[in-house]
C-alpha cells in the first residue's frame, strides 16, 4: 500500500501510534478510517498539523481585531476630514511600510527564529494600537499625529508578513500546502467578515478608541500562538553580508521566470484595481449613501470579506487538481466584471450580494497566485521572496491609493473602480494560457 495522508504530517516519524496519542492529548475527535481518506492537498488535511492548527487559530482572533480596527480607522479618518485624499493618506501610512521594509523584514525571516520574530513585530502592533486608541480619545485629534502613529502600526505589519508567509509552508507536509496557503487566505478574509460586522455593530458604541483598545489586546493572540509551537529547523544563513541578503529575492525573480510573472501580476492588481479597498469608506457614502458609522456600512465590508474567504476556500477545496493559470486567468476576468458591476451601482441593496462577487474573484485569483509562487520556492529563498510578494501585494496598494485619491476627489471615486476593473480584464487576456 502507498504512504498515507496521516504518516505524512508532521510527526509522521514516530508512526501511526504516535499520530493517534497526539489527536487524543490534544482533544481532537478520534481518527478513524474516514480520517485516512481526507484528500492530500486539501484544507482539512492542512488542519491536521498540530502547530499549523494552534498558529492558525491564534493569528484568525488577531486578524479579527484588526479588521475591527481598518473599519473603525477608514470611518474615522473620513469623519475627520470628509476627503478622500486624507483617508488615501492614512490608508498609505498603513500599507507603505512593506515598499521599504518588507525585503528586511525578509532577510530576518531567513536569518533569525521565525518564531521570535513574530513575538517582537505584534507586542510592536500592540504597543502603537494602544497610542492610536489614545490619539482618537482626543477632542480634536492632530491628523498629523494620527497618520504617523498608523505608520508605526504599519511598519511591525511589515515586519510580520515575511516570516508568518515563510513558517506557515513547514507546519504542513509539502503535499498539503494548497491546501494550508488557502487556509491563511480565509482566515484573513473570514477575519474580514467578522471583524467588520463586529466593529459595525460596536462602533457606535465604543467609537474608534475603543475598536483599537480591542485590537491591541488581540495582538495576544498571535503572541501566544507562536510561543506555543515548536522551533521550526531552518536552512543556517548563508555567508553573504546584510545587503546581499536581502537583495537575494530580487535575484530569485531576475532568473526564475515563474517568480517574475507571479510577482508583476500581483503588483499590476494591487495598484490599478485594489485603491478601491483603502477608499470603501468613500464608496459607502457618496455612491451607495451609507453611513460609515453605521450597521450597514459594517456589513458591506463583511461582505466582501465573506466573498474573499469563500474564494480563498475554494481554492483549497473544489479547485484543488484545477490548472492554476486558468483559475487565474478566469478569476481575473470574472472579479473585473463584477467590480465594474460594483463601481456603477447607486443603491445599498444590490451592492451587498455584488461586493462578495468582487470578494470572491478576487481572492480566488490572488490565493491561487500565493499558491503558484509558495509551491515553486526553496526553503533558504522563501522569506525573502515572499517579501517580495508583500511588497507587490500590499506594498503597491498605498502607491495606487496615493494616485487615486486625488483623482477621486477630481473626477470621481466611480472612475477609480472602472480603471480598476479595466486593468484586470486587460491582465486576464495577457495571461490567457495556452492550450
Amino acid at each position: 500500500m502507498g504512504e498515507t495522508v496521516a504518516e505524512r504530517h508532521e510527526d509522521a516519524d514516530t508512526g501511526d501510534a504516535a499520530v493517534l496519542e497526539e489527536a487524543i492529548l490534544d482533544g481532537d475527535h478520534p481518527v478513524g478510517p474516514q480520517e485516512f481518506r481526507v484528500r492530500p492537498g486539501t484544507a482539512r488535511s492542512a488542519l491536521r498539523a498540530r502547530d499549523f492548527r494552534r498558529l492558525w487559530l491564534s493569528m484568525f482572533a488577531s486578524n479579527i481585531g484588526t479588521w475591527m480596527q481598518n473599519v473603525a480607522l477608514g470611518a474615522f479618518a473620513y469623519r475627520l476630514s470628509h476627503s478622500a485624499s486624507f483617508v488615501a493618506i492614512v490608508g498609505f501610512a498603513q500599507l507603505g511600510p512593506l515598499l521599504v521594509l518588507a525585503p528586511i523584514g525578509g532577510m530576518l525571516a531567513d536569518a533569525v527564529d521565525r518564531r521570535r520574530l513574530l513575538v517582537v513585530t505584534n507586542l510592536e502592533q500592540l504597543a502603537f494600537s494602544i497610542v492610536l486608541a489614545l490619539v482618537a480619545m482626543q477632542a480634536h485629534p492632530s491628523r498629523a499625529l494620527l497618520v504617523a502613529v498608523v505608520l508605526a502600526v504599519g511598519v511591525g505589519n511589515a515586519l510580520t508578513g515575511p516570516p508568518l508567509s515563510s513558517l506557515m509552508p513547514n507546519l504542513v507536509p509539502k503535499v498539503d500546502l494548497p491546501g494550508a496557503i488557502s487556509l491563511q487566505s480565509v482566515q484573513m478574509n473570514l477575519s474580514r467578515v467578522i471583524g467588520p460586522a463586529i466593529g459595525g455593530v460596536l462602533l457606535p458604541v465604543i467609537h474608534a478608541s475603543g475598536a483599537f483598545f480591542v485590537n491591541a489586546a488581540t495582538y495576544l493572540f498571535a503572541v501566544a500562538g507562536a510561543l506555543s509551537i515548536r522551533r521550526v529547523p531552518q536552512p543556517p544563513p548563508t555567508g553573504e553580508n546584510a545587503l546581499r541578503r536581502m537583495l537575494g529575492g530580487v535575484v530569485v525573480a531576475r532568473r526564475d521566470g515563474v517568480v517574475r510573472r507571479v510577482l508583476l501580476t500581483i503588483a499590476a492588481i494591487s495598484f490599478f484595481c485594489l485603491p478601491f479597498i483603502g477608499l470603501f469608506p468613500v464608496v459607502a457614502a457618496e455612491s451607495l449613501h451609507l453611513d460609515v458609522n453605521g450597521l450597514g456600512y459594517g456589513l458591506l465590508f463583511a461582505g466582501f470579506g465573506l466573498g474573499a474567504a469563500s474564494g480563498a476556500i475554494a481554492v483549497g477545496s473544489v479547485l484543488v487538481g484545477r490548472r492554476r493559470d486558468v483559475v487565474i486567468c478566469a478569476g481575473l476576468a470574472a472579479f473585473g466584471l463584477a467590480l465594474l458591476a460594483f463601481s456603477l451601482l447607486r443603491d445599498a441593496a444590490p451592492a451587498y450580494p455584488v461586493v462578495f462577487l468582487v470578494g470572491f474573484f478576487y481572492f480566488a485569483t490572488v490565493t491561487t497566485l500565493s499558491t503558484e509562487l509558495q509551491s515553486h520556492l526553496e526553503d533558504n529563498v522563501r522569506g525573502r521572496v515572499m517579501a517580495l510578494y508583500m511588497m507587490s501585494f500590499g506594498g503597491t496598494v498605498p502607491l495606487g491609493l496615493l494616485a487615486a485619491g486625488p483623482i477621486a476627489n477630481h473626477t470621481s471615486v466611480t472612475a477609480v473602480l472602472v480603471g480598476g476593473a479595466v486593468v484586470a480584464v486587460l491582465l486576464s487576456a495577457a495571461l490567457r494560457p495556452s492550450r
